[in-house]
């Protein structure tokens, strides 16, 4: 088992971040590292392994290593199997559908339409369908043709404002969605926590690929993955400081070099972070999250 499973199944949120700590569509960016990232990368995701097959141990990815234990993940690296009665797997998998979607409008916004495009479209394959089952169980209302509709529209080209209304109607559905999270033992404060941890070692995970990947798409995801964790804090830091100042503050240095790291949807001609340092900051955020 491990590093990070055990950290996750020390908190008692059960199997949520069993697959869920890697970055979610590293294996479709191409360019030379595939799924892997950067072997070498310190920090949790060193431990957890990066990229679409989950946090598999071993070159079988998800199907041999400790993703196999969540006894089901999706395409994204998001673990599905219990997401029907786990708050945090639950909560990560509608995160991960909304940093696509935000990557995607703001990829929009800055000309990019065919990155755009197929950023709405990918949440459709590598979270909502494996999601499905959870969402009957739980009475939410499929919300695929939104993803599909957004992306229409953008590769179409049809008009910032346009595309801007299909967001904002994804939007509308992934809070109508959370709004139906299954209840557990575990505070809302805690649950945000390990929700806002995993986005941030998704995107520290995707930056760690940008020095030897040229490629548009892992750094779009990172963006997305750490746009909502920026905003997700900002909704739940409150809670959080005063359950876990420590988790608090580590997630506060994490962001603000997410912020460096990240700057705007068009990737930087050159990077203006250090790679190791955001993995030292998720690893800390990690640790405080299971303190």
């Amino acid at each position: 088992m491990n590093s990070t499973l055990k950290l996750w199944t020390q908190l008692g949120l059960g199997t949520a971040l069993a697959g869920g700590l890697l970055a979610a569509c590293s294996g479709e960016a191409g360019g030379g590292e595939g799924a892997t990232g950067e072997a070498g990368a310190p920090g949790a995701a060193a431990t957890a392994g990066e990229g679409e097959g989950g946090a598999g141990e071993g070159e079988g990815g998800a199907g041999e290593g400790e993703a196999a234990a969540s006894g089901g993940e999706g395409e994204g690296g998001v673990a599905v199997a219990n997401a029907a009665k786990d708050p945090v797997a639950y909560g990560i998998a509608l995160a991960v559908a909304e940093a696509h979607v935000v990557a995607a409008r703001d990829a929009y916004a800055a000309g990019k339409k065919d990155a755009a495009g197929e950023m709405f479209a990918h949440p459709v394959s590598e979270v909502l369908l494996d999601m499905d089952p959870a969402f009957a169980t739980l009475g939410v209302k499929d919300m695929k043709p939104l993803f599909t509709a957004a992306s229409d529209a953008a590769l179409a080209g049809k008009p910032v404002a346009e595309v801007n209304k299909a967001y904002d109607a994804i939007i509308a559905a992934l809070r109508a969605a959370a709004a139906k999270a299954p209840k557990g033992d575990a505070s809302s404060a805690r649950v945000s926590g390990a929700v806002i941890a995993d986005l941030v070692e998704r995107a520290s995970a995707m930056y760690r690929q940008l020095a030897k990947n040229d490629a548009y798409e892992p750094y779009l995801d990172g963006y997305g993955f750490a746009r909502v964790a920026m905003s997700a804090f900002a909704a739940s830091g409150a809670g959080i400081k005063g359950e876990n100042p420590a988790l608090h503050a580590a997630i506060t240095e994490a962001l603000a070099l997410l912020k460096q790291a990240y700057p705007g949807a068009a990737r930087p001609a050159k990077l203006p972070a250090e790679p190791g340092a955001l993995s030292g900051a998720s690893a800390k955020v990690m640790l405080a999250a299971g303190g």
